[in-house]
């Protein structure tokens, strides 16, 4: 008879608007919880068992404990690879600054700034091994770009083979990740900068202060949070770069994406591949805990409440700037 209560309890329970509201939560948490976990963190923890193994994908599997991370920091290839993600990081650095002249300047009143923010967004929106071929064909020695400077006025015989020449070839390559990630961080630093308080503006104008003198003391204090996100974002992305070395390629291009993918899909040693991507990811994981604790440093606030924090910004940028003013004046 209990046991009867209890089930018509349960059961009025759960026809329940109450009832109804926590089963829904419940299965919109564990449906994303669920697709995490099977696509996710179960492949991850498989890759992470798959290398102690000597293996491929097909075949008998002998444990070798940790030989492939020996192995890793032994072969000059892994490693090696991993200082053309200095090339990526320098262009990550000029792809900021670039992107942020680019939304400081879009953020005013500008003719045709509409127009511009989607000629600049559009190579986002290209699919990597799209861009890849694209550039491929740009770079050819007499196509493109050989045929634009040679319009005005370089001689061909004196051009450097941008893909082959190793002093330049890098650079290349990094310029079209620049070409294509530029559009995404100036949308995201014009959504920064419009979130600016704009009484702050209405008085740097009406004190007589400059576009730069704006920029510098009223924008750029405020928008801390969005640089500091998109500098650890783009140097983190830097040493995971993988679309421009693998589909325009080139002599000393390869960065450790590249390798790693011929490691495991050429020469079909799946845990050391399997080691690599581990040790990249603990690479990975040590620049951003790096970065983060530098940043920390440098802003010693950033631990404050988003208002608090907000309120106090604003009272400084507007303390520094009219103390610069004074002094001008």
């Amino acid at each position: 008879m209990t046991g009867e209560k209890e089930h018509r309890g349960i059961r009025h329970w759960i026809h329940s608007g109450k009832g109804q509201k926590i089963i829904v939560v419940v299965l919109f948490m564990l449906v994303p919880m669920l697709l995490l976990f099977t696509f996710t963190y179960l492949p991850f923890a498989e890759m992470i068992k798959f290398s102690f193994y000597r293996m491929k994908y097909i075949g008998v599997r002998e444990w070798v404990g940790l030989q492939n991370y020996i192995d890793v920091f032994k072969r000059n290839d892994c490693f090696g690879a991993l200082k053309n993600s200095l090339y990526y990081m320098g262009g990550a650095l000029v792809q900021l600054v670039l992107s942020l002249y680019l939304a400081t300047i879009l953020s005013f009143k500008v003719k045709g700034g509409n127009a511009f923010k989607g000629l600049i967004f559009f190579p986002f929106l290209v699919n990597g091994i799209a861009l890849g071929f694209i550039f491929k064909f740009f770079y050819t020695r007499g196509f493109v770009l050989d045929t634009i400077l040679h319009f005005v006025g370089f001689k061909l015989d004196n051009l450097p083979y941008w893909l082959k020449d190793q002093r330049i070839n890098n650079i290349s390559l990094v310029f079209t990740s620049v070409w294509k990630y530029c559009g995404q961080n100036m949308v995201l630093f014009i959504g920064a900068i419009m979130s600016v308080d704009g009484e702050m503006y209405e008085a740097a104008r009406l004190d007589g202060a400059s576009r730069f003198q704006q920029f510098l003391y009223i924008i750029l204090p405020n928008i801390k949070t969005i640089v500091v996100l998109n500098v650890i974002l783009s140097i983190t992305g830097s040493i995971s770069a993988f679309e421009p070395a693998y589909v325009i390629g080139g002599p000393g291009t390869a960065t450790y994406f590249v390798v790693m993918d011929k490691v495991a899909h050429v020469s079909q040693k799946v845990g050391l591949a399997s080691a690599m991507a581990v040790v990249l990811l603990i690479i990975i994981l040590f620049t951003t805990m790096l970065q983060k604790l530098f940043f920390k440093y440098l802003f010693g606030d950033a631990d404050l409440d988003d208002k608090t924090y907000a309120e106090k910004r604003r009272e400084r940028s507007l303390v520094r700037y009219r103390r610069f003013h004074r002094h001008d004046n």
